[in-house]
């Protein structure tokens, strides 16, 4: 289970790849003799008793924690979106046009995109705990700057570094996926995924109401001491669990192995058309629907608008019961086809009906919400599978296809509305839908190749049940172990634990008896 030092992504030994390795790791280990850096790697590194690695009792992943990921994902994900009901707010205060102050959302944009490139995949690499408190650290400490500062280049500025860090969600996102046994991988996954969507929605709602009755800085102060929250929350209770590829990888090599997944995996190609298409359709209604209810015959507020995100919100809730009834039971191509069809039901009412009644678009709210959401968990649930020591890379490529529908959904929501209205871009959303639909059919669940419906259209899992999973990963965990009781792993794990005190035995992953989502 564990990628041995000098073995490439495809399995062969590489001399030149382990040379690169130990070079780098007697680099590491002179900068760790360093007194400052030595300190730094070992507050950065300590772990609470209760949260340290021991391979003969690993740490449960309860339901507790699956909701403190959860919740850190509500929060730090809804870091991108608390400027969007704000902007003409910040163009009056920081004196610029409303054309300038639009950049703060596309310049954000630009760099969680570059995080998901960039930081992403060290996932695979690094161990999560540590990464993720960093991450956060350096977010919530560059937050700071966004609550004090009166420039607005350097806000934009700061603005862009603080998304580039705001990745760490996509980080709990895989590891999840390690942790949880597949028979309850889609609820657990349920639950991060939920809180991206809420914080989507939550960041705009909260937003425009503390804007609406305080100073615009209220809702980046609250942004600010939440995410310390975050912080110390996830210090004293997330887990240190280990590497999936402790004997190190090359950055670039692995960069270009998110590539090489696309060309090498159909159902992954599959999962990334089909959520960039359903991420148009999120930001297409959300973009247009301020307009719509803006304009005669509701000419809505703005506080009443934003009170839609409460429509969302519900629907999102669902999404983890949702997924513990269906998802959990069937292959996933029949999830994401049943969230399509609930898409496809919602767009229609709302899009023939918005002009008329203000329940169209509701009902489209609710059922577009509750349909990507499936689509996407049980998207995750069947990339997280094909390769298990690279879950951080088949995310990022997975996000990447996610963050382009979503930017091509605002873009093309946007002219569509501007030339013809609510009914021409919604119909647009129809279009998507019915392309993200063939693109399902196209495939059988069970077809090995990139299309054809060899295999038949099965949709109950064939999984080979709990007993049968634990006994496999048992024998996987017996052979990480004698690996890891070469004289070399010894020394190098002694050696880190003098250094950082982690109280560590070994780097192995956790045993499907001691995985716990319920």
């Amino acid at each position: 289970m564990a990628l041995e030092a000098g073995e490439d992504l495809n399995g062969a030994t590489s001399t030149s790849t382990a040379t690169s390795n130990n070079d780098n790791k007697r680099r590491f280990a002179k900068l760790r003799d360093n007194g400052v850096a030595k300190r730094i790697w070992g507050i950065v590194s300590w772990t609470p008793k209760r949260c340290r690695w021991d391979p003969e009792s690993p740490p449960n992943f309860s339901m507790g924690l699956n909701l403190l990921f959860g919740f850190a994902a509500t929060f730090t994900v809804a870091n991108l979106y608390y400027n969007h009901p704000i902007l003409n707010i910040l163009a009056v205060e920081f004196n610029v046009s409303n054309e300038q102050a639009a950049q703060i959302p596309t310049v954000m944009q630009g760099g969680y995109a570059a995080g998901l490139l960039l930081l992403c995949p060290l996932g695979d690499i690094f161990r999560r705990r540590a990464f993720v408190l960093i991450l956060i650290f350096f977010t919530a400490t560059m937050w700071l700057g966004l609550c004090l500062t009166n420039s607005f280049s350097v806000f934009l500025a700061i603005s862009f570094i603080a998304a580039v860090s705001t990745v760490t969600p996509q980080l709990m996102l895989p590891l999840v996926g390690d942790l949880a046994p597949p028979h309850r991988r889609a609820t657990a996954l349920s639950i991060v995924v939920s809180g991206l969507l809420l914080g989507m929605l939550i960041a705009r709602l909260l937003s425009g109401i503390l804007t609406q009755y305080t100073s615009w800085r209220s809702i980046y102060w609250f942004s600010f001491g939440v995410q310390y929250l975050i912080l110390i929350l996830l210090f004293f209770f997330m887990p240190d669990y280990p590497s999936t590829n402790p004997g190190g990888i090359n950055y670039f090599r692995m960069l270009f192995s998110i590539l090489k997944m696309v060309f090498k995996h159909p159902v992954l190609v599959q999962a990334c058309l089909v959520g960039f298409l359903t991420s148009s359709i999120f930001t297409n209604y959300w973009t247009t629907l301020t307009f719509l209810l803006s304009s005669p015959p509701y000419s809505y507020d703005s506080l009443v608008i934003g009170l839609f995100a409460l429509i969302g919100i519900g629907a999102i809730c669902v999404g983890p019961f949702y997924s513990r009834a269906v998802i959990d039971r069937f292959v996933p191509i029949f999830s994401v086809i049943l969230g399509l069809t609930y898409c496809l039901i919602g767009t229609i009412i709302g899009t023939y009906t918005g002009k008329h009644t203000v329940a169209g678009p509701i009902i489209q709210a609710f059922a577009i919400d509750i349909g990507i959401q499936s689509a996407q968990i049980a998207n995750r649930s069947g990339i997280y599978a094909i390769e298990p020591k690279a879950r951080n890379r088949v995310n990022t490529a997975y996000m990447l296809s996610v963050f382009c529908g979503q930017l091509m959904g605002t873009a093309v929501g946007n002219r569509l509305y501007a030339k013809g209205g609510w009914v021409l871009s919604g119909s647009a959303s129809v279009g998507f839908i019915c392309a993200a639909l063939l693109i399902c059919f196209a495939k059988s669940p069970w077809n090995p190749g990139w299309i054809g419906w060899k295999g038949g259209w099965g949709i109950r899992r064939r999984d080979l049940g709990p007993k049968k999973e634990e006994a496999a990963v048992e024998q996987a965990l017996d052979d990480v172990s004698a690996e890891e009781a070469s004289p070399g792993n010894r020394n190098e794990q002694a050696e880190v634990g003098k250094q950082a005190d982690l109280g560590e035995k070994g780097t192995i992953h956790v045993p499907a008896s001691h995985v716990h989502t319920s």
